[in-house]
């Protein structure tokens, strides 16, 4: 039998590495007749952190839904578990920021459109007004806030007061290309993915692709990555990279740039969106399965 996103939670969770983590919380899914679809783990040996998905249908599952939680929590408690528990039928409200650069923001709508990252993209925020005409032929509300040093501050209570309204749960920078304040990141700690075209933690800041070019690199690169209160320098997410010679001006390092920065922004958002990623000490575990 096919089981439905809908009728599957998932228990995503790291605590002190200590005997009996895995057995307990199998045993859990299974006493109450629950079926495990997949279940992964991973143990940081140089801090003795460990971690674990688990991901189990609900189909005949004893415990209703809204009582799972509180079920679980003895054993959270147990292990000194930093946890959270999700839903298949959950999905998160999802704020796409943008500047004049368009094809981050294409490839998240196109695979928006065709059901692939399960989430609902419920506002688009841009600074320039060119992505408009995008927004609107994807039927999704579309807002200008230019940002100039001056006005900075008060863009960012706009912004922010526009995202409390939407009940956003995940921001995601397409190419944005601005610095977020130390506030607005604070508030949404772990839940803003930005695209880098830069392999980090090579080339941080400003015109990565001329930074590579001057020092003569074979490969360049694109990361996704959790924005923190330093520039470039948050918990990545997701990477690829791309061969490139002494024949490649600039503008081709942009132009193989931009194939790797749309295809690793996408897949940074889907990972986070199915619950597959642990962050801790500025890294991140990711349960790709």
């Amino acid at each position: 039998m096919k089981i439905n996103d809908e009728d599957r939670a998932v228990i995503l969770f790291s605590c002190p590495d200590r005997r009996g983590i895995v057995a307990e919380t199998a045993h859990f899914v299974s006493t109450y007749n629950g079926n495990i679809i997949h279940s992964s783990q991973h143990k940081d040996d140089d801090e003795g952190i460990f971690f674990m998905r688990i991901e189990w249908s609900l189909t005949d599952f004893a415990i209703p839904k809204e009582k799972i939680f509180s079920a679980f929590e003895p054993i959270a408690l147990k292990y000194k578990m930093d946890w959270e528990l999700k839903f298949g039928n959950e999905r998160a409200k999802v704020a796409v920021f943008v500047s004049k650069f368009d094809h981050c923001l294409y490839e998240l709508l196109i695979r928006y459109k065709e059901g692939d990252l399960p989430c609902d993209i419920v506002q688009i925020i841009g600074n320039h007004e060119d992505t408009r005409k995008i927004a609107e032929y994807f039927g999704i509300p579309f807002v200008c806030i230019p940002i100039s040093p001056e006005t900075k501050a008060a863009a960012e209570a706009e912004e922010l007061a526009l995202l409390e309204e939407k009940k956003v749960d995940l921001i995601v920078l397409a190419r944005y290309m601005q610095i977020l304040s130390p506030v607005f990141v604070e508030r949404y700690r772990n839940k803003i993915i930005n695209i880098h075209h830069s392999f980090l933690p090579a080339f941080i800041g400003a015109k990565p692709y001329h930074q590579a070019y001057k020092r003569g690199v074979k490969l360049i690169g694109a990361t996704g990555h959790y924005v923190t209160g330093d520039l470039d320098e948050g918990p990545i997410i997701e990477q690829d990279v791309v061969r490139i010679s002494h024949r490649d001006s600039i503008r081709d390092l942009i132009r193989k740039g931009k194939n790797l920065e749309k295809e690793v922004l996408a897949r940074a958002v889907k990972l986070h969106l199915e619950h597959k990623v642990l962050s801790y000490s500025n890294k991140t575990v990711v349960f790709d399965y």
